[in-house]
């Protein structure tokens, strides 16, 4: 056989083989049936209903004793002794200081040898008036004899009146010597070294004790957020806590929570013009004294809450230069996008006031594939992953955040 028989046979192979492959091609696609369309893509959501949400706002606060007093000395002498121990926690009434008593125990001694005398001469006196009182009907005494001694008789119950007082002065000045605790709390440190003269002339401070448990933390609010609260309020679309409710919730300064919470103890009734203001207190225990006074802390305060609101996770809030949607999953498996109003955070979740229905499905995973007006395949998220902050209780922060305040 030829060269250019055996090329020739080849060639006719490999046409054979082409024609078969393009017959095959054209039976699989030209056979009528038409191309598969792509499938809906899948998404998770979740289904929202209104709830009641409370709402908090943080600050910086500082803290402070409940109430602080100064030990001093009343009465002036020689410091003698310190019968506390510096930092110690103190009762009220405890003994704290001794000043030299015996000045001041002759005194008394002398007040109450004078209130003898004094209720000796009344004593007299009142025998002397008696007698003439008796004797006066037979004209063996005078009237004004009787008189006199009647007028002695009143002087000398005066003078024992005057002797008990300066007694009682005596016995005071006495007590003060001995120097106690006004309250219970921490006694500080000591000002006045022994032997040294106190109280002359003024009151000498000796140190000062302070009750730390409860302890003050103090803080300010400034007024648009005042004012912000009372539109919400006046909108109805928050109740105001009560004094019982207004929950103060400390954070250390390491960032962790304080474990107990407390209550707002004072709200100022006018706002300080120069800052701009109003002063806050709330009292917070602190029965292992881990709070200390100056010690500055963050703190959340609950205002209020709102009674018809919806929680949205925050990977599900979307923003363009419109403001803020979601996109939730119609009854036709349609995705539908829906503008919404937020105000404020609750731990991981925007707190949503208005754009949203009860039993709305709100798509939480499979956002990048999903479009307003396209069919997706939608899969309820469980109930225990939907929100942090509904599993985990956390309290939201109101106020608006950057971006809010869209709306339909």
């Amino acid at each position: 056989m030829s060269l250019s028989r055996i090329v020739k046979r080849r060639v006719c192979r490999a046409l054979i083989v082409a024609v078969a492959a393009s017959l095959v091609a054209c039976g699989s696609s030209g056979n009528g049936a038409p191309h598969s369309a792509a499938a809906p893509p899948p998404v998770k959501v979740i289904t929202v209903r209104p709830r009641q949400v409370p709402l908090t706002r943080s600050f910086t606060g500082r803290l402070s004793a409940y109430r602080s007093a100064n030990v001093l000395a009343r009465v002036s002498g020689v410091l003698l002794k310190r019968l506390y121990r510096e930092g110690a926690e103190v009762k009220a009434g405890q003994p704290l200081f001794q000043i030299d008593p015996a000045p001041y125990r002759a005194s008394l001694d002398g007040a109450l040898a004078a209130l003898a005398q004094a209720r000796a001469n009344a004593a007299n006196a009142h025998i002397t008036a008696q007698r003439d009182r008796e004797l006066i009907s037979s004209h063996l005494v005078s009237l004004s004899q009787l008189d006199t001694d009647e007028a002695s008789e009143r002087s000398t119950a005066a003078a024992v009146k005057q002797a008990q007082a300066s007694v009682e002065t005596a016995r005071i000045n006495l007590g003060y010597t001995n120097v106690t605790s006004p309250i219970a709390g921490i006694a500080g440190e000591q000002q006045v070294t022994e032997g040294a003269l106190v109280g002359q002339g003024t009151a000498t401070l000796l140190t000062t004790v302070d009750q730390i448990d409860p302890i003050y933390v103090n803080f300010d609010e400034p007024a648009a957020q005042i004012e912000d609260l009372s539109s919400l309020e006046q909108a109805h679309r928050i109740t105001v806590a009560t004094a019982s409710e207004a929950k103060v919730q400390l954070t250390l300064p390491d960032g962790a929570p304080y474990g107990l919470p407390g209550r707002l103890d004072f709200r100022a009734a006018t706002v300080d013009p120069t800052t701009g203001t109003a002063a806050l207190r709330g009292v917070i225990p602190n029965p292992e004294h881990n709070l200390l006074p100056g010690m500055f802390v963050g703190l959340t305060l609950t205002v209020g809450h709102a009674d018809h609101a919806f929680l949205v996770p925050q990977i599900a809030l979307q923003r363009d230069s419109k403001g803020a949607y979601v996109l939730t999953v119609g009854p036709d498996s349609k995705v539908v996008m829906k503008r919404v109003r937020t105000e404020g955070a609750a731990g991981a979740d925007w707190i949503v006031w208005s754009g949203l229905s009860a039993g709305d499905r709100i798509i939480v995973s499979g956002i990048q594939s999903a479009h307003p007006g396209a069919k997706v395949v939608a899969t309820e998220q469980p109930a225990a992953g939907n929100r942090s902050a509904a599993a985990a209780g956390a309290a939201p922060r109101a106020g608006q955040e950057p971006g809010s305040g869209a709306s339909n």
